[in-house]
């Protein structure tokens, strides 16, 4: 769950696990919640005065969307960027309409057929800021051909944070 640092908005980071955690600390969340072990509608919706989450990230799905739809702003925005948890959610348009919050899907993969050139564009953008300093991408491995086996089990049960790569 996300809210935007625009007008003084706090960033509350959820993460599984304690290490996890810890880098969301790390990288400047004003809150920090381990999904594993609180209640974070419960979190949210204190630090919001009861408003709820403006934007909320959502790569993991399952309970952890259903949970987003507990504590989303009125008008609030859901962005649904992937399954992590491999439970794909149905979700209750009848409490979208309700509390008038929009889902909106991410599927980068179909840029390549429908705006390839909106990959180009995003990837020259994205190489710009991190040249220039004002994004770092966290990548906590860099594998060997040897080591891509393990990297990408570890990558499936969701034991890696941040990104990992391969050098060739």
């Amino acid at each position: 769950v996300q809210l935007g640092k625009a007008a003084g908005a706090r960033v509350i980071g959820v993460a599984g696990g304690p290490e996890k955690t810890a880098v969301a600390r790390e990288l400047g969340a004003d809150v920090v919640v381990d999904r594993h072990r609180e209640d974070f509608v419960a979190v949210v919706k204190e630090i919001t005065g009861g408003r709820g989450a403006d934007v909320v990230y959502d790569p993991v799905g399952g309970d952890a969307f259903r949970k987003s739809t507990k504590c989303i702003a009125f008008e609030g925005r859901i962005l649904v960027v992937g399954f992590a948890s491999g439970d794909i959610p149905s979700a209750a348009l009848n409490h979208a309409l309700v509390k008038n919050y929009s889902i909106v899907g991410l599927h980068w993969g179909l840029y390549q057929q429908r705006d390839p050139g909106a990959i180009a564009d995003c990837h020259a953008e994205l190489t710009r800021l991190a040249a220039a300093g004002t994004i770092r991408p966290l990548i906590s491995e860099r594998l060997t051909l040897a080591d891509v086996p393990d990297g990408l089990r570890r990558l499936a049960a969701g034991a890696t944070i941040g990104r990992v790569v391969f050098l060739p």
